[in-house]
């Protein structure tokens, strides 16, 4: 009996959950016991669905730390090719609603399981995601954190993303600015922080610390707020490579969505053990 399946989009890993094999109650405690990587079977969130009872394929996303999250690129990538695998649906489109809204996928190579997501047009109102400022819009802005000064722009993909720029673009400030940035009393329900350096008009690369998780390899939703927060301020154009430590993925912006377009990998499928079980049903 399999109750789990682990996917990969970029070194970016989901375990999904289906309702119908294995119904659970995604306790925050539960969710952190299956996500841990030394006593669990460890990844950086867990998809659940698809949802029963729901008219078109729904999802639900869940962080490593037991928070729940509106979007994820990677997450909806991996799930399209789950959906699609598992006979789910049975055209190469179809929508998938999350509770950050409903997306639009594509299998474009079975094959190769390459899926474009149009997830979307950014937005850069910022009063909900950071209503303390006042402020419509922050774009280039100067903000402390904890006495580290950062130009950020902020930008929502349906969960909300601040976008560094003018800073050390590598793992180890990334480890030590974005949980100041995450966590900082700015934002409302704390952000996905994205560290950009601008390689071309049409090439970026970030290093990511996101929100719920920590460092990460790859994000999809992250590189879409970071190409659309260079694009806002003009240093790229329609057409972007997002570089990241886990891989690349191509976004185009069409008719001001998003599209983002990459691959997914299988790791693995299985049962969870009694002693895992004991403890997310203590």
């Amino acid at each position: 009996m399999t109750q789990f399946r682990k996917y990969h989009g970029l070194g970016n890993d989901y375990i999904v959950i289906d309702p119908a094999e294995f119904p659970l109650e995604p306790l925050p405690e539960t969710v952190r016991h299956i996500c841990d990587r030394n006593r669990g079977v460890g990844s950086d969130g867990i998809l659940y669905g698809p949802l029963p009872g729901c008219g078109e394929p729904t999802l639900r996303i869940f962080n490593p730390d037991g928070s729940e999250a509106e979007k994820s690129g990677n997450g909806v990538r991996i799930f399209s090719w789950f959906l699609f695998e598992r006979g789910y649906v049975k055209e190469r489109e179809f929508p998938v609603i999350t509770k950050g809204g409903r997306v639009h996928s594509r299998v474009l190579d079975p094959g190769a399981k390459l899926i474009e997501v149009d997830m979307g047009t950014p937005s850069f109102d910022v009063r909900a995601m950071a209503p303390g400022t006042g402020l419509a819009e922050i774009v280039d802005k100067a903000f402390d954190f904890g006495g580290e000064t950062c130009r950020i722009t902020c930008v929502s993909m349906g969960n909300p993303h601040c976008v560094v720029s003018g800073k050390p673009v590598n793992e180890e400030f990334a480890r030590r600015i974005g949980p100041r940035i995450e966590c900082s009393p700015l934002f409302l329900a704390r952000t996905n922080v994205q560290f950009l350096e601008v390689i071309s008009a049409s090439e970026i690369r970030i290093e990511i610390w996101e929100r719920g998780a920590g460092y990460t390899l790859a994000s999809g939703s992250s590189s879409c707020a970071a190409a659309a927060a260079a694009r806002k301020l003009g240093w790229v154009g329609d057409d972007v490579t997002v570089r990241m430590p886990g891989g690349s993925l191509s976004i185009r912006f069409r008719n001001g969505s998003a599209h983002m377009t990459g691959p997914v990998e299988a790791v693995c499928s299985g049962e969870f053990s009694d002693d895992l079980l004991r403890r997310i049903r203590s």
